[in-house]
């Protein structure tokens, strides 16, 4: 049986200004979502595309190649079926009295989630096969009014059709989630995971890169003895849109906005230098900025991998692109650069992942710990004047202005952080058989704060699951983690396999 690992609810997506770019565009993008998403299922009835774009999955320590999320499979003549009925109830603490305080509405105290994920694959012909993967939500909070459209919303994940050609090749069109990267906390090189994650239930990284959005692409690969080589064009579809509200989620729009904004080209390959040596360069281009990065692993010995993974391009610090975005959809106003300044100077930055994975002999026990250095992100002085910021005034929606840059960060998928520590574990039948504990925590190593969640998962049966969850974050007021309005949380799940 495949086990998933559990959900838990990170912070939801810090409440935004809203200007005239949310809505400004959003009939084109209406027009444009509808008529891709009829060229996708028309692409499904004609011989085209191929295999599993994940290749990268062969270089990421095995600890992180363990399919969260993955339900029983079902085989049938025609395909693969993993589909499963979850409900989920979460209550939240809040902390009073933030030294920047949350802009309305305040975050939900409870909610309830009750879903159908599906992940299917039908095979329509000789080497040709067509995948879904969505997820059909109804879903409660109290500060979600009842009834609206908010209480149902349907995520349309994948939906993609593969063509093998030939032993080795692969061709695929459609919406795909592509994954790059070997590290498990942070993944420089996973650069189509921009604003790809909606409403996360899950503080886990290895979770997220699952049940994030697709993006519309045309992606090939071919593989060798001696490599592999793959290639990626995502085009625009629509304008940028302003980052969303939690409470304002779109319900069956399969907001390409997020994910096809701009023409986005991937091109990467690998070389197998010996046994078990085989790095990878990417080079990568969006809008007006081009990235390079690198993964490597090495076994060192029989139950360690060290691994590191590593970006860089020119571009600008994270707060001064967060208020260009912001300006650029007309959510922000253009006084918004009085308020924290960050440096416009656009230089080469570097994005790394250094880790290693161990799992000790004999034992059903995983350990990560990783390094995470994110140039762009805030140092210590960032800190200090974006909560001195808050204290001296200058205009009304100062603050919103500056949870905006955070909530941008967070749909960026992006470190807040330029230095932080990632540790995660994972132990399967602990102290009994079909009890799997996972527990990780990200530690800011700018100002010692930080935030901790753990799972325990029983697998009763292969048709049932239940499960609790719980995360925290501590720190000083004046500190990243201390700094949020949810102090912890605890989630109970139970989970039905169909």
């Amino acid at each position: 049986m495949q086990r998933r690992q559990a959900d838990v609810r990170t912070p939801p997506p810090i409440p935004l200004p809203q200007g005239e770019g949310g809505q400004r565009f959003h009939s084109f993008r209406h027009r444009s979502c509808t008529l891709l998403v009829v060229a996708i299922l028309a692409a499904s009835c004609i011989p085209a595309l191929a295999a599993d774009e994940d290749q990268d999955l062969q270089f990421i320590p095995q600890a992180a190649q363990q399919p969260p999320q993955a339900a029983p499979a079902v085989t049938t003549a025609s395909g693969t079926q993993h589909n499963y009925l979850e409900d989920a109830f979460q209550e939240t603490a809040l902390r009073p009295n933030l030294l920047v305080p949350l802009p309305p509405p305040d975050p939900a105290r409870w909610e309830d989630w009750l879903f159908l994920d599906s992940r299917d694959e039908w095979q329509l012909g000789d080497g040709v096969h067509f995948t879904y993967s969505g997820r059909f939500n109804f879903r409660a909070a109290d500060n979600l009014p009842f009834p609206t459209h908010e209480n149902v919303r349907n995520d349309l994940r994948e939906a993609y059709v593969i063509w093998q050609p030939s032993d080795g090749t692969w061709l695929e069109l459609g919406r795909i989630n592509l994954k790059s990267g070997v590290a498990l906390g942070y993944n420089p090189t996973d650069f189509f995971k921009t604003r790809a994650v909606v409403e996360p239930l899950t503080a886990d990284p290895s979770v997220l890169r699952e049940d994030r959005m697709g993006t519309l692409m045309v992606f090939g690969e071919h593989v060798w003895t001696g490599g592999s080589i793959a290639i990626a064009f995502a085009p625009q579809v629509t304008l940028p849109t302003a980052v969303y509200r939690d409470t304002e989620l779109p319900d069956f729009d399969p907001m390409l906005d997020r994910t096809n904004a701009q023409d986005r080209f991937l091109l990467k390959g690998s070389v197998n230098l010996a046994p078990g040596l085989a790095p990878e360069l990417l080079l990568y281009h969006a809008g007006d900025r081009t990235q390079i990065g690198a993964n490597m692993t090495v076994g060192i010995g029989q139950q360690t991998v060290a691994y590191a993974e590593w970006a860089g391009g020119v571009r600008s610090d994270l707060i001064t692109d967060a208020l260009n975005y912001g300006r650029e959809t007309g959510t922000l106003p253009p006084s918004t650069l009085a308020i924290i300044k960050g440096d416009p100077t656009e230089y080469f930055q570097n994005d790394l992942a250094l880790g290693t994975s161990w799992s000790p002999a004999e034992t059903k026990l995983t350990f990560n710990f990783e390094y995470h250095y994110h140039e762009a992100g805030f140092t210590s002085q960032d800190w200090q004047r974006w909560f001195n910021a808050a204290r001296g005034g200058g205009f009304t929606g100062i603050n919103s202005t500056l949870w905006y840059i955070r909530g941008y960060a967070q749909e960026q998928q992006e470190p807040l952080e330029r230095h932080e520590a990632f540790v995660r574990m994972d132990w399967v039948d602990a102290f009994v058989t079909d009890l799997e504990i996972t527990a990780l925590a990200n530690v800011s190593l700018e100002d010692g704060s930080g935030l901790v969640q753990a799972t325990a998962d029983y697998y009763v049966s292969r048709a049932w699951t239940v499960g609790v969850l719980g995360s925290f974050s501590f720190g000083g007021p004046r500190t990243d983690y201390g700094s949020l309005p949810q102090a912890g949380s605890v989630l109970l799940r139970v989970v039905r396999y169909l």
